[in-house]
């Protein structure tokens, strides 16, 4: 029997960043991007290289006249994801793997106002068990009156005090308790989501998104609204192949909703030693189509 065939994502456009971006960061080539939101009526992007943020029209042009740089000097550099509050009002990003005081490394969360102010920084209880593989995806939903974070982590994290190390892909369920964001529930993802790497995700409703970097994937699927857990398989979609089968968006680092069947995506910057095809499609947005 032949394996069932993966569907594939649609292209709507791309462009690199540093191209958007040109009127609003002119110079500035090396855009990481690490994250993407769609919130306020603008795409907000997050950088692993920069302490900045990108405000992005919805509908973007190349150049995009709209767009702007939030600048934040002196702050942390490395936000792998932002999340907005679900009602408005503020939002939220995350530093994959920060020091503590106990020796251990956590993931922390980034508070801001609805003018990308920061205005807190806030531990979590995810400790990782190997460095640089925190959380790297982040979601903010309401449930019963209370905003609860949802975290991917890339790695087998455990929880501060637990014993033994987590399972990778697994979503942590976080609600802030004493100034510190603690693990309630964990949600499993099904089995089809079995990706090489797990670099963001996305909620909007009962909408949920996970996108993979080296599997070059993304997996949609839908949140059970009265209870912490996926309802069903849901569907894994790769990116454009070429037409010798390889991977050509090798890169994929975040990921947003803008409708019931389009997302956008950021992409990182590739590795130096990275193929010509999978260097053409780094540091870009993309907007794709579902199937």
């Amino acid at each position: 029997m032949n394996p069932p065939t993966i569907p594939t994502l649609q292209v709507v456009r791309e462009a690199k960043l540093a191209e958007v971006l040109a009127d609003a960061a002119p110079g500035t080539d090396r855009l990481e991007a690490s994250g993407v939101i769609a919130a306020a009526g603008w795409l907000w992007v997050g950088f692993d290289n920069l302490p900045d943020l990108a405000r992005i029209g919805l509908h973007w042009e190349v150049p995009d006249p709209s767009a702007a740089m939030i600048r934040r000097p002196g702050g942390p550099t490395g936000v792998e994801d932002l999340a907005a509050e679900p009602d408005g009002g503020g939002y939220f990003g995350v530093l994959e793997d920060v020091a503590a005081h106990d020796g251990h490394r956590y993931s922390q969360i980034l508070v801001f106002d609805d003018g990308w102010r920061q205005t807190d920084r806030q531990w979590t209880d995810i400790r990782l068990t190997e460095p640089n593989k925190g959380v790297e995806g982040l979601a903010a939903v309401r449930r019963q009156g209370r905003v609860h974070l949802l975290a991917l982590a890339e790695g087998p994290v455990t929880v501060a005090g637990a014993r033994g190390g987590g399972l990778r892909g697994r979503l942590r369920v976080l609600t802030l308790d004493d100034g510190r964001w603690r693990t309630r529930h964990t949600v499993e993802l099904p089995p089809g989501v079995d990706f090489a790497d797990y670099s963001s995700l996305a909620v909007d409703g009962e909408r949920i998104a996970v996108v993979s970097q080296r599997s070059s994937a993304l997996w949609v699927g839908t949140l059970a609204p009265d209870r912490w857990a996926v309802d069903g398989a849901g569907t894994v979609c790769r990116f454009p192949r070429d037409g010798r089968g390889r991977v050509v968006y090798g890169t994929v680092e975040g990921v947003a909703w803008l409708d019931r069947r389009h997302l956008v995506v950021v992409s990182d910057r590739a590795k130096r030693d990275d193929p010509r095809r999978i260097r053409a499609k780094d540091q870009s947005i993309h907007v794709v189509a579902l199937p």
